[in-house]
């Protein structure tokens, strides 16, 4: 009989060619007759565009176009969804006209017969900026002076919204204690592997699309938008991507002009992005200053909790940005029992590349918030962190449970998942160590953080099951991985359904012509939506073989049995066809249609994945460096389809969130200059840099969907952040320092050493 493969560690079928260098890429499609396309940019980050003369490019050798905005008034502006209602919103134009607002925005596209020559031709571009006043801080560009970027707005606030729930005064006014904190969440640039990059072609009349991206079928959408053509006349198509994280969820300006080259051109036209355009051009991710006040009683009861979020939205507003600060209101509360809440948030314009989703998309900013603040109420209280947290849990009988904000969480237990990482990692070993430690003059620290974050939103996804002739099964899938596994879990699905041997299942994706879709991979949302839609898939296809097969032995329905890939009455076994004899049978009696299910799943409501973290630190009190000597995590994704492929997610989430706390960090100058521009200068750990970590899992299903399973893409990079600086911040205490600014860079850590030494010298 043939195991079950769901919860089987079966290695990714995707591995061997990957490593192998046989991935296939955007730049890795090399159609004949080719163009390239390069971007001239924006080198001031406000200004005036005083001139923009093309003549001299056009002229240059190979040169086969050059446009500027106004070349391209024909295309509609991306849609972006506002936030609140009646929110005015600035046109996202393919090109900048008239003004520029941060270093790296794109004013004009050349295309020429290489990416040499192209390259060579923009030297000759004729661009003259008139500098404006510049605003890259956000309570600066509030101000009644600031300088504005949209003059039409009177204002620099993007858009603002108030949250507030309970009796949040009352519970301020009754507070034994309150702890305040200003924590910073720092832009972040997604550094994926792999640029963006897009390459588009006329195809029998019909416009054609590969490029590296998140969602083929947004893409698709937004492309017909722009160019005003019908979506059936657009196909896109997404093999391999080298990393998104959030930077490719979206449909962007670069990728519109190419698909509007190719039409106008005829000619297959590419566009690959440089790393220095990447780092300044592609939408960076967090970047957020929280004002927060939690209030609680002496036993370390939360009363209430209320925030003033600034968000930063850069210069403009790219498809889901608006969405990501609106989060922290949703869940300030965290795994928490706190009965008042209250939000204020304020999103800013400034003079920066514009933020978008980045893995976690609000919830790790979220979490960020709550957990360094109960860090912040147990040091207050003098009490173990670990026990403020269990004293403040949503019990498992309150599931599911609406928090203060009004967003219910599907199931849970908190408690399991903490008192599981005090086990495993033998958090009071670790205490008494930490003791020895200090004794002898180590700064060494713990910290723990727990996690609830929203998983599975934005609507249905389709999947296409077949029966092939050969008994094989393939699965069609809307959902586009890039690094995710999908090929292997889907495939999974599929096998177990049929008791067929995994290598018997194949999985296809990334083109708008299959029948599939998927409204992107992204939000943690793929296997709670369109894993589901592919085990319904997989299931109803299995009664279909049922149906078929009643038919062929001129049985009952209920009397068929399928297992191990055959097909057999039930009680006798003997009599049997296999998926091959089924297929056959099927076109012999003309009941071919009958071999292949249309599915979907659109999930009743979202999910809420869940964890506890933990991270064991030491800071060297001279140099301020900080060494992560164990990582330990318990997660809670529901039932595992696949536990290495879990592990593999985790471990690099976590990395992402190790690096946000110790390593990562956008810096510009006064002018708007990105100082961080590239990965000489915006510093990303490596492996040297990271422990080995250890992971656990406690399993609680969601009812919101029939496989129970939840998203794991993005938990480790909302628990691991909040619990590194804990750890690092736990470190520190015995000198009096209680908070510091990510990155915890040695230099940051070393001065507010150096002023703590200061400060008790003078005393």
């Amino acid at each position: 009989m043939t195991p079950p493969v769901f919860g089987a560690s079966v290695r990714r079928v995707e591995d061997p060619r990957l490593i192998r260098g046989a991935g296939r890429y955007v730049d890795d499609v090399q159609p004949a007759d080719c163009l390239h396309a390069v971007f001239a940019r924006s080198h001031l980050a406000h200004a005036t565009i005083a001139r923009l003369d093309l003549e001299a490019a056009k002229n240059a050798p190979g040169v086969v176009a050059a446009w500027s905005a106004a070349d391209f008034e024909d295309l509609e502006p991306l849609e972006i969804e506002a936030p609140v209602d009646n929110t005015p919103l600035p046109a996202r134009r393919v090109l900048a006209a008239g003004r520029t607002r941060y270093v790296g925005e794109a004013v004009a596209m050349l295309v020429a017969e290489s990416r040499e020559l192209a390259v060579d031709a923009l030297e000759r571009i004729d661009l003259e900026l008139d500098p404006l006043p510049v605003v890259t801080d956000m309570e600066g560009a509030l101000a009644k002076d600031a300088a504005l970027l949209y003059p039409e707005f009177g204002t620099n606030l993007a858009f603002g919204k108030e949250s507030k729930h309970g009796q949040v005064k009352r519970a301020f006014d009754r507070a034994a204690v309150l702890v305040k904190e200003r924590l910073i969440n720092q832009r972040l640039i997604p550094s994926a592997l792999e640029p963006r990059g897009a390459l588009a072609w006329i195809d029998n009349g019909r416009l054609t699309i590969e490029l590296s991206s998140q969602s083929a079928y947004g893409v698709r959408d937004a492309v017909a938008a722009s160019l005003r053509i019908d979506e059936a006349d657009v196909r896109v198509i997404v093999e391999d991507v080298g990393g998104g994280f959030g930077s490719k969820g979206g449909c962007v300006g670069e990728e519109i002009a190419v698909a509007a080259a190719a039409r106008r051109l005829n000619r297959p036209v590419k566009w690959i992005e440089e790393r220095s355009e990447n780092c300044a051009g592609t939408w960076h991710g967090r970047g957020q200053v929280q004002d927060v006040e939690l209030a609680a009683q002496r036993d370390g009861t939360v009363l209430a909790v209320r925030s003033q979020v600034l968000a930063d939205m850069g210069a403009h507003l790219e498809p889901y940005s608006a969405f990501v600060p609106t989060v922290v209101a949703e869940l300030q509360t965290g795994c928490y029992r706190i009965p008042a809440s209250q939000s204020t948030l304020r999103a800013v314009y400034t003079n920066a590349t514009p933020t978008g989703p980045y893995r976690g998309a609000g919830r790790p900013e979220a979490a960020f918030l709550i957990e360094r603040m109960m860090d912040r109420l147990a040091g207050e209280l003098d009490l173990d962190p670990v026990e403020v947290r269990l004293r403040n849990f949503v019990r498992p009988s309150d599931f599911p449970y609406t928090n203060a904000a009004g967003s219910t969480y599907d199931s849970g237990n908190y408690q399991a998942s903490l008192k599981r990482l005090v086990e495993l990692a033998d958090y009071s070993g670790l205490r008494r160590a930490q003791r020895t430690a200090r004794e002898g003059g180590r700064l060494q620290g713990i910290g723990i953080s727990t996690y609830v974050e929203e998983a599975a939103g934005f609507a249905e996804d389709r999947a296409t099951v077949r029966l092939e002739p050969d008994g094989t099964i393939t699965v069609i899938t809307g959902s586009t991985p890039h690094g995710q596994g999908h090929q292997t879990t889907w495939g999974q699905l599929a096998a177990d359904a049929f008791g067929l041997p995994f290598d018997k299942v194949r999985v296809l994706y990334g083109d708008t012509d299959q029948p599939a879709y998927a409204v992107g991979t992204f939000g943690s949302r793929s296997a709670a939506i369109s894993g589901a839609a592919v085990h319904e898939g997989a299931v109803r296809l299995k009664r279909k073989v049922r149906a078929l097969a009643a038919a062929a032995f001129e049985a009952a329905t209920a009397d068929i049995v399928v297992t191990d890939g055959r097909v057999h009455v039930r009680g006798v076994p003997t009599r049997f066809m296999t998926l091959t004899d089924i297929a056959e049978w099927a076109a012999s009696a003309d009941r071919t249609d009958e071999l292949a299910v249309k599915a979907s799943f659109d999930p009743p409501d979202t999910v809420f994945p869940f964890g506890a973290h933990l991270a064991y630190v030491e800071v060297d009190a001279e140099t301020g460096s900080v060494k992560l000597l164990r990582y330990v995590a318990v997660d809670d994704c529901g039932p595992v389809i696949n536990p290495m492929i879990v592990d593999g997610q985790l471990h690099g989430a976590i990395a992402q969130g190790v690096a946000q706390a110790l390593y990562e960090g956008v810096v510009y100058d006064r002018d708007g200059q990105l100082l961080t521009g590239n990965l000489t200068t915006y510093l990303l750990p490596t492996a040297a840099d990271l422990p080995e970590f250890e992971t656990d899992r406690t399993e609680t299903p969601t009812p919101h969907n029939p496989m129970g399973v939840k998203g794991i893409g993005e938990g480790g990079t909302t628990g691991s952040t909040p619990a590194v600086v804990n750890a690092v911040m736990d470190a520190l205490r015995p000198l009096g320092i209680h908070q510091l600014d990510m990155p915890l860079t040695p230099f940051r850590i070393w001065g507010a050493i150096q002023t703590a030494r200061s400060f008790r010298q003078s005393r």
